[in-house]
């Protein structure tokens, strides 16, 4: 059996702000952009670049509930997690671009590894695992 999380929502305020911040800030592709008038939403897709695995849907709050939870999707802990294959261009990049970054680079057991903001404030890690790590293993 093969399966796969294909993407994760992340509750936005804007889709465009989102669109900029991604595409912009951090270098992901926009995969999918398609008006949805029907239920008046945007299905909006972005990934890292070169990436082969989960992507973002950027999913627009539709309600007051849905709002709070914008910036803060899993209570203030590091929501998503960026494997990188080069650490230090992908952090000095994102820095020259004007990420926060609220824990600077350490090494770790498992790699090296940052904790970043995204416009919303969602913790984010920015990392690139060791080639021993079980993750690396599954992803050659």
């Amino acid at each position: 059996m093969k399966q796969a999380i294909v993407h994760v929502a992340l509750v936005v305020r804007d889709y465009d702000e989102a669109i900029a911040f991604y595409t912009q800030k951090l270098d992901f592709e926009l995969l999918e952009d398609i008006d949805q008038p029907e239920q008046s939403k945007r299905w909006v897709v972005v990934a890292p670049p070169g990436g082969s695995g989960t992507t973002l849907l950027l999913a627009r709050a539709s309600n007051p509930e849905q709002e709070k939870f914008i910036g803060n999707q899993s209570g203030g802990r590091v929501f998503l997690f960026l494997n990188s294959d080069d650490f230090w261009r992908d952090f000095e990049r994102m820095k020259a671009n004007g990420i926060t970054f609220v824990r600077e680079p350490r090494e770790q057991e498992y790699g090296t590894v940052a904790v970043f903001e995204d416009l919303y404030g969602n913790r984010w890690d920015l990392l690139q695992l060791n080639p021993g790590h079980p993750i690396s293993k599954r992803n050659p």
